[in-house]
């Protein structure tokens, strides 16, 4: 019986597998992996007469150590952003007033906010109305109207 003879590029190539499926489930876990798969590749290279017990060791420490660390510093480092909003389009419409494009009839009626029309749930108004935006429901703005002046 032949035994299993792990090379330095075996560990690189699932690497590699770890870090594609990490780009394809992001998410910093197979990342991690990788990493620990790279650094067992490398301490292979070195020491091509280490074991394959103590490779495996050696990577099951370094994965276990590096997502820990990871989970501990990402959490704990969250950086702000100037524009929380950003991803969050109808949320960046929250408190703003617009023109009813469409008078709300039976709780429903339409605006235009910057380039797009959007739907918007509120109490029954003309068209001539300013409604205030509120709060949105996927893409549902819900509102309420703005006393004339």
């Amino acid at each position: 019986m032949t035994e299993l003879v792990v090379v330095f590029w075996h560990w690189w190539i699932l690497a590699v597998f770890l870090l594609g499926i990490e780009i394809l489930a992001p998410g910093f876990f197979f990342l991690w992996l990788s990493m620990a798969g790279v650094v067992v590749g490398t301490i292979v290279l070195i020491l091509p007469s280490t074991s394959l017990e103590i490779q495996l060791f050696i990577f099951s420490i370094l994965s276990i150590v590096s997502v820990l660390l990871w989970r501990k510093y990402g959490f704990q480092n969250i950086s702000e952003t100037d524009h929380p909003l950003l991803n969050q389009r109808g949320a960046q419409y929250i408190g703003r007033t617009f023109s009813l494009i469409e008078p709300i009839k039976n709780g429903r009626g339409k605006i235009k906010a910057d380039d797009s029309i959007w739907t918007v749930l509120g109490e029954d108004s003309p068209i001539e109305n300013q409604v205030e935006v509120t709060a949105v429901e996927g893409t549902l703005f819900k509102v309420k109207l703005v006393p004339k002046t």
